[in-house]
């Protein structure tokens, strides 16, 4: 017991616990759209399109915070646009963003005397070096976040198993479209700065996706997807305290492990069935239609 409980008994590494769980939380409510939306490719970009931003932020003395979400204004508004575009493709457009992006703030940051720190700190973060304030202002995004998942509960469901449908509805495609993009950017911008875009990244998709092979529901996965958070939260700072690793990607790897043990054991579990449940995407779907 003293192996599982001595770490959490240190400050900083129960302030840690306590960002992993809130960041897990968010990322749950956030990731699970994400996947099922299709735009997992658009939150990695999001996530390291905001290097620019903060590496002038932090060069010219600014609050890596406020340089993260213009950057990420940028990323989500040049999407909106490029998206619109008949001749290319969504991917390419956010590709080419993410590109452009990353290799501007490399350039941005190379120019600085620590580039190797710098660089690896925005990447991996220092979740072991959260502050109090910093909770609260996960806090705040994850009561936002829920506030917004709630409420636009039926247009992401729409938009996201069928558009044509949410237009005829009038669901509004488009805005529900970008209150997603708002949701992405406010988990990557409030989340980064304390554990890193690596994190946030597969916090924000590992989970959810192991949760899709045992939920029916869409509140089912995202609850599934908070638990697998959490508990990649804590296994993770677990072994990174006792193995002498870096705490964030270590969380990082437990997430994406328990996404292929859960893709395994479903696995496994299908074979011993002779009829086995739908598919999560199909119940979701007579879940909206039945609720329309």
């Amino acid at each position: 017991m003293e192996w599982l409980t001595g770490p959490f008994e240190v400050a900083f590494v129960q302030r840690a616990l306590w960002s992993g769980i809130l960041v897990s939380l968010i990322c749950a409510a956030t990731g699970t759209w994400v996947v099922l939306r299709g735009m997992t490719f658009l939150g990695d970009a999001m996530s390291h399109g905001m290097l620019p931003g903060v590496a002038l932020a932090s060069l010219h003395g600014v609050s890596p915070l406020v340089g993260a979400a213009v950057s990420a204004g940028v990323m989500a508004c040049g999407v909106t646009v490029l998206g619109r575009s008949p001749r290319i493709s969504q991917d390419t457009g956010i590709g080419l963003l993410f590109v452009g992006m990353l290799s501007l703030g490399v350039i941005i940051v190379s120019r600085s005397q620590s580039f190797a720190v710098d660089l690896t700190g925005f990447l991996f973060g220092d979740v072991l070096a959260v502050r109090e304030r910093d909770l609260l202002h996960l806090a705040v995004a994850l009561g936002v976040t829920a506030v917004v998942s709630v409420l636009g509960y039926r247009s992401f469901l729409a938009l996201v198993f069928d558009e044509r449908k949410a237009h005829t509805l009038g669901l509004g495609p488009r805005l529900a479209h970008a209150a997603l993009l708002g949701l992405v950017t406010l988990a990557v911008v409030t989340s980064f700065h304390v554990v890193g875009t690596l994190l946030v990244f597969g916090l924000l998709i590992a989970p959810p996706a192991a949760a899709l092979p045992w939920a029916r529901r869409v509140p089912m996965v995202m609850c599934g997807a908070a638990l697998f958070g959490v508990a990649a939260t804590f296994t993770g700072l677990l072994l990174s305290w006792h193995l002498g690793t870096a705490a964030g990607a270590t969380v990082a790897a437990v997430a994406v492990l328990e996404f292929f043990l859960s893709v395994l054991a479903s696995a496994l579990r299908n074979r011993r069935v002779k009829d086995p449940h739908p598919a999560p995407a199909a119940d979701t779907r007579r879940e909206y239609a039945h609720s329309s």
